[in-house]
């Protein structure tokens, strides 16, 4: 009998763990340096805190890579060194704002506020372990599936809290916060979470049917009239967000999600010209109806003729940081409202100027990149789908508050992810991430190979052929 050729070569990945452990470093080392940087200029010295900042993020960013090295090997490595430098230079910023407004206090003769910067960390800390939570407990992204509708029920609920009675508060002209137990949440933020799994569990069972074209347009096939019931819905949603909290950047983010994962999953282009047309009616509706929409676009449109208007103090810090910025801690971004949190962008345009923020921005590019990229990897639709949607809700998010405040479209609410002072969208982002390294394991994990079939099988089968 002849020795049967068995021998398979098979490629295993590597892990890429180390390459994420030296970006970790890196990134950390960034952060610490930028607040060390900012404690000399401001005060003088090296700041006292430092050994506990570097300590605490160094920390937390270790138990979240241990957490990958031994439960999802196979992860992105670019995605939580990005997210821990982001998280780093934020918490960085808003300690240099809160020496700005004890400054600025103390010339006044007033007592200064408590600072914001070790709340943040607190934060940070509450994000990690919900990212561990997401990593722990989500083995399988493909799970879930199952909870489609009941995470759409979900998102709807969140929406709806912040107009409960004597749970929501308006805060900034915006109702989109809850207080429970002394302490202030925005549901909106998760809300984002759950409405992408339904999103991409109900565009997994209903896609074919919305694939379908109908009239044909201007070499466009347009969808059935029969077929808009979907993005009816999502249109009416987002804009009762708008009309009832107030918020045009989450009305905006919603439906702007939605209407992205409608079109990568029937690949037709009318849906975007459909779309396109409901939010300029609905843009146009509010622009005329709602007073708070009205202001924020003659902001938008006259900046300079509102005294001390949030979005002139930001363009003109913008304009003193040019090209190169006036450095770390040599700036007065104390000086525009919202520093710390819907304005931060622009805090980190005046001290680092217009290369320091292209410099930011490629890190978010980083993350959305490396989020399509783990979508085109994945295997099954339902995990492209929702990858492709959280990383898509980054881009939305970036491009929105950036764009707000550089004065290219209306200022909106929404924050800027892992930088902005704020604990509900810090924690959220930390569970984007994770989700998004749990798919990209799932992704990137090498498949089972088939056992091989040897010479004399092959040769007996065909014999009994």
């Amino acid at each position: 009998m002849s020795i049967a050729s068995t021998s398979v070569i098979q490629i295993i990945p590597r892990t890429r763990r180390g390459v994420e452990l030296l970006l970790l470093v890196i990134a950390i080392a960034v952060s610490v340096a930028a607040y060390v940087n900012i404690g000399v200029t401001v005060q003088n010295a090296v700041p006292a805190s430092t050994g506990y900042y570097a300590a605490g993020i160094g920390l937390l960013a270790l138990i979240a890579h241990l957490a990958l090295r031994y439960r999802a090997p196979y992860a992105d490595p670019v995605l939580l060194p990005c997210a821990v430098l982001l998280n780093g230079l934020g918490v960085a910023m808003i300690h240099r704002i809160d020496l700005g407004l004890a400054i600025v206090a103390e010339a006044r003769g007033k007592v200064p506020k408590g600072p914001a910067a070790p709340q943040q960390i607190t934060w940070t800390a509450v994000g990690v372990v919900l990212f561990l939570v997401v990593i722990l407990v989500i083995r399988d992204h493909r799970r879930l599936q199952a909870l489609t509708y009941t995470a759409g029920l979900a998102g709807l609920l969140l929406l709806v809290l912040p107009l409960i009675p004597g749970l929501g508060v308006n805060l900034n002209g915006a109702r989109i916060w809850i207080r429970l137990a002394g302490m202030s949440f925005q549901p909106g933020e998760f809300a984002k979470i759950c409405l992408v799994v339904f999103f991409a569990g109900y565009l997994v069972v209903k896609r074919d049917v919305l694939t379908l074209a109908g009239h044909r347009f201007l070499g466009l096939d347009l969808p059935r009239a029969r077929d808009l019931g979907p993005i009816g819905i999502a249109w009416v949603v987002s804009l009762g967000v708008l009309v009832f909290e107030s918020d045009l950047g989450s009305s905006l983010l919603f439906f702007g999600l939605f209407l992205f994962l409608l079109y990568v999953s029937t690949e037709r282009a009318g849906w975007l010209i459909i779309g396109g047309l409901l939010f300029a009616g609905g843009a146009f509706f509010a622009y005329t109806t709602f007073g708070h929409v009205h202001r924020r676009v003659t902001d938008w449109l006259d900046p300079w003729a509102i005294d001390g208007g949030q979005v002139k103090l930001g363009l003109m810090g913008q304009s003193w940081g040019g090209i190169l910025g006036r450095g770390l801690g040599q700036g007065h971004p104390e000086a525009t409202l919202y520093a710390q949190s819907d304005m931060i962008i622009s805090s980190f345009a005046e001290e680092l100027g217009l290369t320091g923020l292209i410099a930011i921005l490629l890190v978010y590019t980083l993350i959305i990149e490396r989020g399509l990229r783990t979508a085109l990897g994945c295997r099954d639709i339902f995990g492209k789908l929702i990858a492709t949607g959280l990383a898509m809700s980054f881009a939305l998010q970036v491009f929105v508050i950036v764009g707000g405040v550089t004065g290219l479209i209306p200022l909106t609410g929404l924050a800027t992810p892992f930088m902005a002072l704020g604990g509900t969208s810090l924690v959220a982002n930390w569970a984007i991430i994770a989700l998004l390294l749990r798919i990209s394991d799932q992704a990137r994990r090498p498949q089972t190979p088939a056992a091989p079939v040897s010479d004399d099988t092959i040769a007996m089968a065909v014999q009994k052929a």
